[in-house]
């Protein structure tokens, strides 16, 4: 069967371009420090966001599934239900998942560590222009307008047959030997991350009517990212937002929330929230497994909110191919489909994209389609 790779091409996507806003910018970038920021009366414009895109209030409720993983006898209507949240929004809880809840603690309690931390210590690990870790104070240094009030702390994991301590080299390498302990702990973190992934990418083979095994052997050696994130308090919360609306562009988020909430997602033309619940991870699609599913399984739009009197803090997996993988849906899925929706690419080209070239949103993947064709790139 001939395979037909479409672009989008409505007026509202083709205006979108890749760029990057402080690319000829010479002026030194805002540092974003919030024991200082917060006792001024107003925040900076830099992270007032358009009226369009501020935070709602008083929004309902996301109807998201539980996903029991204690049980082989619910291993069916398990797919089903995620067949039916992803076709729609990609969003699902998973419970029972088997990863201790005193690693979890120990991991939240590390982050907060790290973030108490003054400013001067955490930009000892300070993200270097186009890399996609390291630590980041709001972006201030890639954007200059609609910056998110937060900061973060992003490290590679590598689940390599040859037994790489990915997570540990980068902490020792990084911060220091003082910091051993951190990476012994998100090395162990990141590792039940990457086998909880595994587990969840059989039952997507599933909802998706293929081997369940396909998935979990296409991601076995993955190269991911790991990403701590902690939104201060804000004085004029109204006006600004923890993280923008955007899509994952990788391939899966696992993510887990302290007690406050803050995750929205765009479903039904609404914002609706995903409260934190302590014994769940929140489970998303990003835009390169929608990639891999050619659009059935949907990457959804959803952003951060921020508050007054709280901090919070949340942990995010991102899972990733291995660099040499080419992204390319199976053959059980394209002889069902006319249409190829997406071409052939690779993590790194896509990654390399959303740092250097384009600010990640609802439009990201489309985006990405169309640079690829029309720089008609080899994979």
């Amino acid at each position: 069967m001939a395979i037909i790779c479409t672009t989008p091409t409505s007026p509202a996507e083709k205006e979108q371009e890749p760029k990057q806003d402080l690319e000829n910018d010479q002026t030194p970038p805002l540092i974003f420090n919030p024991s200082l920021l917060n006792v001024q009366s107003q925040i900076p414009n830099q992270f007032i966001w358009p009226d369009k895109e501020k935070p709602s209030i008083d929004i309902p409720e996301l109807n998201v599934p539980f996903i029991d993983l204690s049980s082989q006898d619910t291993t069916l209507e398990a797919s089903r239900l995620i067949a039916e949240a992803c076709t729609k929004h990609g969003f699902f809880l998973v419970v029972n998942h088997g990863v201790s809840e005193s690693l979890i603690s120990d991991a939240h309690r590390y982050m907060e560590s790290f973030f108490d931390m003054p400013l001067a210590g955490k930009q000892r690990a300070q993200r270097k222009p186009g890399e996609s870790w390291g630590y980041a104070s709001s972006f201030t240094g890639r954007f200059s307008t609609k910056l998110p009030w937060k900061e973060t702390l992003s490290f590679p994991f590598s689940n390599e047959i040859s037994g790489s301590r990915t997570v540990q080299d980068y902490f020792s390498g990084t911060l220091g030997q003082e910091f051993e302990q951190f990476g012994r702990v998100y090395q162990n973190y990141c590792e039940a991350m990457s086998s909880l992934s595994l587990e969840i990418m059989e039952l997507l083979g599933l909802s998706l009517g293929i081997k369940k095994d396909h998935f979990r052997e296409f991601f076995e050696e993955n190269d991911s990212i790991m990403r701590l994130n902690h939104y201060p308090p804000c004085q004029t919360p109204d006006l600004t937002l923890g993280t923008g609306p955007h899509c994952d562009p990788s391939s899966l988020t696992i993510l887990h929330q302290d007690q406050v909430n803050g995750l929205q997602v765009f479903v039904d033309n609404q914002w609706q929230s995903i409260l934190p619940n302590p014994k769940a991870f929140v489970v998303n699609i990003g835009d390169t497994f929608m990639a891999l599913s050619n659009g059935i399984f949907k990457s959804c739009l959803h952003r951060a909110v921020v508050n007054r009197e709280s901090a919070r803090t949340s942990m995010a997996f991102f899972l990733c191919p291995k660099r040499d993988k080419v992204v390319k849906p199976p053959s059980e899925i394209l002889e069902k489909m006319t249409l190829r929706r997406y071409p052939d690419f690779t993590w790194p080209m896509f990654l390399e994209f959303t740092q250097k070239l384009y600010r990640a949103d609802v439009n990201t993947l489309d985006s990405f389609t169309n640079w690829i064709i029309t720089n008609k790139f080899p994979v």
